[in-house]
């Protein structure tokens, strides 16, 4: 049981991946919780659903989805080469952007309720003594919201190291580049005698899930119970 050099390969490459792919979602998924949770716009509906899409869909489809956009001659992926040399194509940065894509639902699910569970006096009463909306925001919205926004940033982690579908159809599996856990773990299954290798990366793959769920669970109760994202 003892993990090898290629597994260690596998676990650093889907560490920085999710790493990666948790701190490029975090704000936008703070600014679309905070827009859902507090904005009332034509269209919110449409938004929320968009935001929540990669959770129905078969992420397959949202693999493909990025390769259009993303791919050498997709419209986002050609301005990013033409423009900056970027190549998500084939790339561990491009895994990284499918699993954010995939994190994000989860994201903005938990730090929404975390918001909405502020108390909306608390933000008027801190108005009504002098302090501006950024003032507010500060000392009173942030703070109260922050177990919420770890949860969910957690929750993303998790989500992240376990991403497959759009990865694998987006970035391929390549070693060392782009195969992270769950992608070894069924490339090991297609590999005569490759049960050994599959029972080790199964078992950091439960190892590292069941960890960032119970601390986001944790960081939720730290909240009073008031917020539930599981």
């Amino acid at each position: 049981m003892t993990l090898t050099a290629d597994d260690w390969q596998v676990i650093d490459l889907s560490l920085k991946v999710a790493l990666v792919a948790v701190g490029l979602t975090l704000p936008v998924a703070f600014a679309l919780a905070y827009l859902l949770a507090r904005g009332r716009f034509p269209g919110r509906i449409l938004l929320d659903a968009l935001v929540h899409l990669p959770l129905v869909l078969p992420p397959v489809v949202t693999g493909w989805l990025l390769l259009l956009a993303f791919g050498r001659t997709g419209p986002v992926g050609l301005w990013l080469d033409r423009l900056f040399g970027v190549t998500l194509m084939f790339r561990w940065t491009g895994a990284a952007l499918a699993a954010a894509v995939m994190a994000l639902p989860l994201m903005v699910r938990a730090m929404r309720l975390s918001i909405e569970a502020v108390d909306r006096r608390l933000e008027g009463a801190a108005r009504t003594l002098g302090a501006g909306r950024v003032r507010t925001f500060l000392t009173i919205t942030l703070p109260l919201s922050l177990p919420g926004i770890l949860a969910g940033t957690v929750l993303g982690f998790a989500r992240s190291i376990g991403e497959f579908g759009a990865t694998i159809s987006f970035v391929s599996n390549i070693p060392g580049e782009t195969r992270t856990l769950p992608i070894a773990i069924y490339t090991a299954l297609q590999v005569p005698g490759g049960e050994a290798t599959v029972t080790r990366l199964a078992i950091v793959s439960v190892v590292l899930s069941l960890g960032a769920l119970v601390a986001s669970e944790w960081l939720v109760r730290r909240q009073g119970g008031r917020v539930h994202v599981l």
